[in-house]
């Protein structure tokens, strides 16, 4: 009977402890989400490395779900449902309505609209740095796991690495700042492209 009380005392202890940690991680999200989705809106340099997609770095605005992002081959606008991408080297502009997942790879901040639901948390720290990682509930879902870095002080993530058909994406994020951003920054403007080439995905 003593052994069958420990056990279960043990089996608390543990089911407490992952309850606590899944808490702390979650609070350190939301405050990491907070702080990404400021009203006016966010900036910050960037660099990319996936086995799917290829090596980039750039910049990128943030602004709720709207996103700009440019690299020295393309830039994209996203206005929170239209995403428009033009090739610097072709001078064409792909219009096309993403899915989230594909959204989280062009956006290293989308997990910002992602973590509330259908995923479990666990959570490490070092003395600078909260590591929270992430697994889908469900296994169908596209983006299966992902480890955010956010830094103690600033609740600013530094690192967003994600897992699509088992290859990792990696962002590396640096010298974010808040910026008062015009919601037209996030829509592609014919006029600065005149001789670009539309082709509507949609």
């Amino acid at each position: 009977m003593k052994k069958y009380i420990l056990a279960l005392s043990i089996v608390f202890s543990l089911f407490t402890v992952s309850s606590v940690q899944a808490q702390s991680a979650k609070e350190v999200l939301d405050k990491c989400a907070a702080k990404v989705s400021a009203r006016n809106g966010v900036k910050a340099d960037f660099s990319m490395t996936s086995a799917q997609y290829g090596d980039a770095s750039g910049k990128i605005a943030v602004k709720g779900k709207m996103f700009h992002a440019t690299t020295p081959m393309a830039t994209m606008w996203f206005d929170g449902k239209t995403l428009w991408t033009y090739m610097s080297k072709t001078e064409e502009v792909n219009v096309a309505n993403p899915s989230e997942s594909q959204l989280q790879v062009l956006n290293p901040y989308n997990f910002v609209n992602m973590y509330k639901k259908g995923f479990k948390y666990t959570m490490t720290q070092t003395d600078k740095s909260y590591k929270v990682h992430l697994t889908a509930t469900d296994q169908s879902r596209r983006v299966r796991e992902m480890f955010i870095t956010v830094d103690k002080k600033t609740y600013h993530p530094t690192e967003v690495k994600l897992l699509q058909k088992q290859k990792w994406t990696t962002f590396v994020i640096s010298n974010l700042v808040t910026s008062k951003l015009p919601d037209s920054e996030f829509r592609f403007n014919s006029k600065d492209f005149p001789s670009a080439e539309v082709i509507d995905l949609r």
